[in-house]
């Protein structure tokens, strides 16, 4: 009687545990889905680039600007309920997007689609962090970066296959069934949570003076280095090494690929170690792929790069599974929401800075803004500059977390 009732818990948890991957995937997709459509809509509306462009920024600024917002919902009214509402959302906002009639609309209706992504991403880790049994939290949180780097890969090949045969609109209309079908599993799998009361604002800022803030730190500067490889990676492979397109994109993809491999692996690490060792080993190898494609790419080449990216990627992916483990490990259940919430803003403000900040300091290598008017040794100097400073933000980042293990542990 015993092994059945463990079999049919595993089963449930399974049910769980996918449809909780697939909240994370959509969210995901719908971030990198519209990047590839971008010359298609600016045929389709006769708009210049930097108006089309939003259609992008609007779904990352909504998404942004939204997801402790959709914590603290969670925590108030239920994880379930508000995931369902977001959910709801992005379903909603994808048909929208399917039949805007003008860009603006469009862009109104990608900013509605990133809100409801928040509630994805968001309250789709706190419930993964509450029904997942203590032995299989890391793993559980490995799933969820595989799923995410999946969802983030799979969007321009989809939309490559769409956009030829139905239009620009098919990329949002492929998102329409893949919500409705995650919406009635979340109803059918997900458990129902009972309500919790309301948190203050008060309760919010004693989140962030606790042991959380040192996570919510490393998090971002990790999240930056990552950006800084998808934005730098391009510009160095195409103009300081002379890559065809179609060899550039098939480099560009490895990164990836890894991280798909490498996500579920990383978790059950934490399972086995413990978060902080695979932290540790997480920003060790984070820290040396950074200072690799600061140095071997000028030394050897595509091979180099390759080579620095193999060790950068599965560093990345055990940082993510052992770091929202550690941050969740003691939150209650009525602040999970609200820390999941922090952990996504966190990684969303180190993208937005690695597209910036880290932008900026390739530049500043390069001498000039005009890139493709650059000659390949200057490419190559701003290369070595951005992952240099790269590099040294890893060694600042596994100084917060050396200085956080010594910190008490407090439950939330």
């Amino acid at each position: 009687m015993d092994h059945v009732e463990s079999i049919v818990s595993d089963r449930g948890q399974s049910g769980v545990a996918v449809t909780l991957a697939l909240s994370t995937g959509l969210a995901s997709l719908g971030t990198s889905i519209a990047n590839i459509a971008l010359p298609a809509l600016a045929e389709a509306f006769a708009a210049p680039f930097s108006q089309v462009q939003a259609v992008v920024v609007a779904y990352l600024a909504a998404l942004t600007i939204s997801v402790v917002i959709a914590g603290r919902l969670g925590d108030s009214h239920g994880l379930k309920p508000m995931l369902m509402v977001g959910l709801g959302l992005f379903l909603g906002a994808s048909l929208l997007c399917a039949a805007a009639p003008n860009l603006w609309l469009l862009i109104g209706a990608r900013a509605l689609q990133g809100i409801g992504a928040a509630f994805l991403m968001t309250l789709s880790m706190a419930l993964m962090r509450q029904t997942a049994s203590t032995p299989r939290v890391g793993r559980a949180m490995g799933l969820l970066g595989t799923v995410s780097a999946l969802g983030t890969a799979l969007g321009p090949s989809l939309g490559g296959l769409l956009i030829p045969a139905m239009g620009w609109r098919g990329i949002f209309w492929v998102q329409v069934p893949l919500a409705a079908v995650t919406f009635i599993l979340a109803f059918a799998m997900l458990p129902a949570d009972p309500r919790s009361g309301k948190t203050s604002a008060l309760s919010l800022w004693s989140v962030l003076s606790k042991s959380v803030a040192p996570n919510l730190v490393v998090n971002l500067l990790v999240a930056a280095v990552m950006m800084t490889t998808l934005v730098v990676g391009p510009f160095y492979l195409g103009l300081g090494l002379g890559l065809k397109e179609a060899l550039l994109g098939f480099i560009m993809a490895i990164g990836p690929v890894i991280s798909i491999f490498s996500g579920v692996p990383s978790g059950r690490l934490v399972d086995a170690w413990g978060s902080g060792r695979v932290l540790a080993i997480g920003l060790a190898l984070l820290a040396a792929g950074a200072f690799l494609l600061a140095l071997l790419p000028n030394m050897i080449g595509v091979v180099g790069y390759v080579l620095s990216i193999i060790v950068l990627t599965p560093g990345y992916q055990l940082f993510q599974a052992a770091n929202n483990t550690a941050t969740l490990a003691d939150v209650s259940k009525d602040r999970r929401g609200t820390v999941s919430g922090l952990l996504t803003l966190s990684r969303n403000i180190g993208l937005i800075a690695g597209a910036s900040a880290m932008g900026a300091v390739f530049a500043f290598g390069v001498g000039t803004e005009d890139f493709a008017h650059a000659a390949p040794a200057a490419v190559a100097t701003g290369m070595r500059l951005t992952f240099l400073v790269a590099g040294g933000m890893m060694i600042v980042a596994s100084g917060v977390a050396l200085w956080a293990s010594y910190l008490p542990k407090r439950p939330l």
